[in-house]
């Protein structure tokens, strides 16, 4: 589908813009691999050969029976037993002669049958956020085996970096889209119709914005326990306040102007001109705040995970990462990649918002 002339201009705009541009490359090749984190760093193999077939544990459930195993529970591929297995076919041998076994693995016989010479292929990083690793002392210092070391469960900070990243872009990019919605929807009512409707809804807003919004999050959490999605609803409950002022402020000063009274003079509906004539002049003013509020949701997971009030301890958490940090000083390793994956997240996400804060700038053109 072609572009209109105005969006290829805001895409030249954007494109000007080099860090901005750049920014959204890094952000973008970042995230998507943070998509596939499963084929990043798990503790499942992604594809696993065995008596012919194929099998990808990373994204399907097998019981151990089904590799030659005696239990009906999910295999666990990182035991030596079961690597065994899969390697030889099936033949529990390998804990008598193991170099005997993976010799006539390559197509031989062994014990009177044909032996079909299995293999795994692992993710680059082969522990998951929460495989815990119990060798030696944790936190553990950076080295090959954990790229940057353990925290003090064992558990790999690399893998959990990756996961983690993924939760908070996508916890953020869900109260962003949904705070966005309901405050430029409340702001544009309370401009474009004004009087009573604005004075009711100041008053309301005055209000539910000083709600204690921490303390609503621990009961909730008392009363129904800690999850995902309900977090991402409370934190849009709260959070579509901050854009109800500037938009309001752009409705307000847009409803006189000649084209929209010329609208209404044709019989056009309110409807339509809130949402298609005066809402993309509003747009660059509601543009300007919502690096805050992308950023403002990650910072806010962040600290609700660093006191303990945020996502279920089962789930990968930066906040977690940072409060591990505090606890264990004798560890700066959790800190700086603590530090260092707040910065940059951030960092890309403001230089993206701030090209396309200027693409949609009609004062800025371009060639």
């Amino acid at each position: 589908m072609a572009l209109s002339p105005l969006n290829r201009r805001r895409w030249r705009t954007f494109r000007a813009n080099g860090r901005a541009f750049w920014s959204l490359w890094i952000f973008a090749v970042l995230f998507g691999l943070s998509l596939f984190a499963e084929f990043l760093a798990n503790d499942k193999p992604i594809l696993v050969s065995y008596r012919g077939e194929l099998y990808m544990p990373v994204l399907r459930f097998y019981p151990e029976t089904a590799f030659g195993g005696d239990f009906k529970t999910e295999a666990t591929y990182t035991d030596e037993g079961l690597q065994c297995l899969i390697r030889t076919g099936g033949i529990p041998a390998c804990w008598d002669d193991p170099a005997g076994v993976q010799a006539k693995a390559a197509g031989g016989i062994y014990d009177g049958k044909p032996v079909q010479a299995g293999w795994m292929v692992w993710p680059p990083i082969p522990y998951s956020y929460n495989t815990i690793n119990n060798v030696g002392e944790a936190p553990s210092a950076p080295d090959r085996q954990h790229w940057l070391g353990t925290d003090d469960t064992a558990r790999d900070v690399l893998a959990r970096i990756i996961y983690g990243v993924r939760l908070s872009v996508l916890f953020a990019l869900l109260v962003s889209v949904g705070s966005s919605v309901l405050g430029v929807m409340a702001g544009a009512v309370q401009g474009y119709f004004g009087g009573r409707i604005d004075l009711l809804f100041q008053r309301f807003i005055e209000i539910w914005s000083g709600t204690p919004t921490l303390y609503v999050i621990i009961i909730l959490f008392a009363v129904v326990g800690r999850g995902f999605w309900l977090l991402v609803g409370i934190s849009i409950l709260f959070g579509w306040t901050g854009l109800v002022g500037v938009v309001r402020a752009e409705f307000l000063r847009a409803r006189n102007f000649e084209y929209v009274r010329a609208a209404r003079a044709l019989g056009v509906g309110d409807r339509t001109i809130m949402f298609r004539h005066i809402l993309p002049n509003a747009m660059v003013a509601t543009l300007t705040y919502l690096p805050f509020i992308v950023t403002g949701a990650i910072g806010a997971l962040a600290s609700l995970d660093f006191l303990g009030f945020g996502l279920p301890s089962n789930l990968p958490s930066l906040g977690e990462l940072s409060q591990q940090a505090k606890q264990n000083l004798q560890a700066p390793w959790l800190g700086f990649s603590a530090f260092f994956t707040f910065a940059i997240m951030l960092a890309l996400l403001i230089f993206i918002f701030e090209g396309v804060r200027d693409a949609f700038d009609p004062r800025k053109n371009f060639a």
